[in-house]
This record gives C-alpha cells, sequence and structure tokens, in this order.
C-alpha cells in the first residue's frame, strides 16, 4: 500500500505539473505514455518489439498520434492512412505465410486506434484557443471523481455485483456513487467558470464521463481476463501497467470529442 500511495504521489504531481504546462511538454507526457501503452497492448497479444507487426503498428499508433496540423500539415480524411497501416499488416501475414494470422494483424490495427486516438484526442482538448486547461482539468477531474465515487459507494453500501464474471469486486451501487460524484464535480467546474461551460453541458460531460470511464475499466478487466493477466505491465509499482491506469481515459476523451460536450 505504502508504494502503492508514493506511486501516486509522484506520479500525480508529475502529471499535474506538465498538464498544467501544456503545449509540447504535456505532448511529450502523452507520447511517452502513448508509447509504454502500445508496447504494453503488443506484448499481451504476443507480439515482440521487433516483429514485423510491431514496427508497423508503431509507426501507425505514432501517425494517429502525432499533432500534424501544428506542424503545418493536415489530412482531409485519416481514413486512407489507415487503410494503408491494414494494408501492410495483411501483407505481414502473406511474408511471414502465416505464422502471424489475419487475427494477430486486427489486434495490432485495434491497438493503434485504441491508444494513439485516445491519447491524440487528450492532446486535442487541452491544446484547444477556447479555455483547453479547464476543459481538461474537467474531463480528468470527472474521471477520478467517477474512480473515487465508486470505491467509496461501493465499500459503504456495495451489495449488488456490477458484473461480477468481468470484475467481481465491483457493485452497482459504486456504480452509481461514481457517477453522481463525477456529475457533481462537472458542475463545480461549470460553477466556477459559468461563461464557458453551462451548466447543462457540465452534467452531461459528468455523466459521459463517469460512464464511458467506467466501461473503459470494465473493458480492460474483460481483455485481461481473457489473456489471464492481472497487469498489463509494472511500470508503476502498485499501480500495474500504463493500460492499467489510462483505461477510463480511452474511452472518456474520444467520447467527449467525438460529440462536441467538450468546446474546442
Amino acid at each position: 500500500m505504502k508504494q502503492r500511495i508514493v506511486t501516486g504521489l509522484i506520479g500525480g504531481a508529475v502529471f499535474i505539473g506538465l498538464t498544467l504546462l501544456g503545449g509540447w511538454y504535456f505532448y511529450g507526457l502523452l507520447l511517452l505514455l502513448a508509447i509504454i501503452g502500445f508496447s504494453e497492448f503488443l506484448r499481451m497479444n504476443g507480439f515482440g518489439p521487433n516483429h514485423p507487426a510491431s514496427l508497423i503498428g508503431y509507426a501507425g499508433m505514432l501517425v494517429v498520434l502525432i499533432p500534424w496540423d501544428e506542424l503545418g500539415l493536415s489530412f482531409s480524411s485519416s481514413l486512407p492512412i489507415v487503410w494503408l497501416v491494414m494494408f501492410l499488416l495483411l501483407a505481414v501475414t502473406v511474408v511471414t505465410k502465416n505464422r502471424m494470422t489475419i487475427d494477430g494483424a486486427a489486434f495490432v490495427l485495434l491497438g493503434i486506434l485504441y491508444v494513439g486516438y485516445g491519447f491524440h484526442t487528450m492532446y486535442v482538448v487541452r491544446s484547444a484557443d477556447s479555455h483547453g486547461l479547464l476543459t481538461t482539468l474537467m474531463a480528468f477531474g470527472s474521471i477520478w471523481a467517477s474512480d473515487v465515487g465508486a470505491y467509496f459507494a461501493g465499500r459503504a453500501i456495495g451489495r449488488h455485483k456490477l458484473w461480477p464474471s468481468i470484475s467481481p469486486n465491483k457493485t452497482i451501487e459504486g456504480s452509481l456513487g461514481g457517477i453522481v460524484l463525477a456529475v457533481a464535480v462537472a458542475a463545480l467546474f461549470s460553477l466556477s467558470a459559468p461563461g464557458v461551460i453551462g451548466i447543462g453541458r457540465a452534467l452531461l460531460i459528468g455523466l459521459a464521463a463517469a460512464v464511458a470511464g467506467q466501461f473503459g475499466d470494465l473493458i480492460q478487466s474483460a481483455y485481461k481476463r481473457v489473456r489471464g493477466i492481472k497487469d498489463t505491465g509494472a511500470i508503476l509499482p502498485g499501480h500495474g501497467g500504463v493500460l492499467d491506469r489510462c483505461d477510463s481515459w480511452l474511452a472518456v476523451f474520444p467520447l467527449l470529442v467525438m460529440t462536441g460536450l467538450l468546446p474546442l
């Protein structure tokens, strides 16, 4: 427990500090997390770092992650890039004579989108011209509030299992407690800056962050259960891997961006 607390305090301080700085400082943090997280995803699926599919996967993930607009480049659509990466991965199945199957190609492509686009949207929100820091902290605050609310409500009044076959310790009461606290925190952000985000939108942001965040956690739990592992990695002592800590983020930020709930 002591190791978990120390790691959490140090990691949290570094994360908050770089988030406040924003710009390339924040992007550098996201880049590091994305590379480590993608390596965890590859390892879970049996791909070594030098496997041809891994090399294509890293390149594809970085293409999705890089903020091309800020480098003076732009694409009318990312679909051709995704198709090209898919084609290269399928070509590996031929070159390796099916030692890597089409299932493996699909896993790598899934990881590229899951990790690359997830962390990309975090940078999009933070770098937004319109109150990027406030909306970033609001999203993270709602996610963390959902975690805290679910934990304490589950311990205090949790009686009915939420999804025992996937995560046996989670309860329906805990899930509802997380939603309530996330919505409350989002409302506080709105009240502190009423000219930026209206209360109605704030409540939707809190709700979306809690529901999507809890699903993100369950998705990762389901995947680890299929792979027969407890943690995705061990880089964070007492906390597991990057994907263990960022599973909610990778679900929430894309949803908030795609729905337009966060003003950009």
